[in-house]
């Protein structure tokens, strides 16, 4: 019997991947890796070590979940040590505990190896801390996926009046829908809002306006998937103490500073 491990590779920073996670890749004999995880990682597995990707796009899934699960399963039964490279946190919208049940329903040895969050690491490469003693006391990630019902609107009125700093992952093609929900329930207009589109990578790119007016600026920026979006009052610590996109604009890694 082989063994699984679930591992977090981090929100897109190579260097962002744990200790553990990197010797997950490299002791692997199979990595089975998603769409956002970084393939600079992919260069630490072993020269033999078979590499299947399982990338899943908004609305066109290249492997079904129940594919990739059963694949885990027939990988450790044949002896082999499998790693699942997940963007981010495996815990985190990233169907890790589905995978967890099916090996722990058969029987298959695992672990998990946390990882980096987007929600967490997106902000703090645009210079956004989601919590700060003056701004915000209380932090919460959520899913930006649409839903209907009552259900549904008791979540987003919680979320507008109970909840400091609120990072929505998956949010931007719903982004009119999210800021109507937050300003129904009382978040003000002026609400400051964060767009960060591919975080922590060099294609990092931040935009910023309020809940009156983020849906238009992120028409005209054509601000795309993957990005991050960050509400509250956190966000005008951004004009002081951004840090990353300045230092990628200025050719910050072909300088050797790292």
């Amino acid at each position: 019997m082989g063994k699984v491990y679930l591992v977090g590779a981090g929100p897109g920073d190579p260097d962002l991947i744990s200790v553990k996670g990197l010797k997950c890749i490299q002791q692997a004999d199979v990595i089975l890796y998603d769409r956002l995880v970084n393939e600079e990682l992919l260069s630490h597995a072993k020269q033999d070590a078979d590499l299947i990707f399982c990338g899943k796009l908004p609305d066109c899934h290249f492997m079904q979940q129940e594919t990739i699960n059963a694949h885990l399963v027939k990988l450790a039964k044949e002896g082999k040590t499998v790693t699942r490279l997940k963007g981010g946190d495996p815990f985190v919208f990233g169907r890790g505990a589905e995978e967890a049940e099916t090996l722990a329903d058969n029987n298959i040895p695992f672990e998990i190896v946390p990882g980096i969050t987007s929600g967490i690491a997106a902000p703090a490469y645009a210079g956004i801390p989601v919590t700060h003693r003056d701004a915000g006391a209380s932090f919460a990630i959520i899913t930006g996926h649409r839903r209907e019902g009552q259900e549904e609107d008791t979540k987003w009125e919680s979320l507008a009046k109970g909840i400091d700093t609120l990072a929505i992952y998956m949010g931007v093609g719903n982004l009119p829908y999210i800021c109507g929900k937050l300003l129904q329930h009382g978040k003000s207009e002026q609400t400051p809002v964060a767009l960060v589109e591919w975080g922590t990578t060099v294609s990092q790119r931040t935009v910023t306006g309020t809940l009156g007016t983020i849906v238009t600026i992120a028409q005209k920026e054509e601000v795309q998937n993957p990005s991050m979006i960050v509400v509250g009052e956190v966000v005008r610590y951004r004009d002081k103490i951004q840090w990353f996109e300045q230092q990628t604009s200025k050719n910050y890694y072909a300088s050797g500073a790292l």
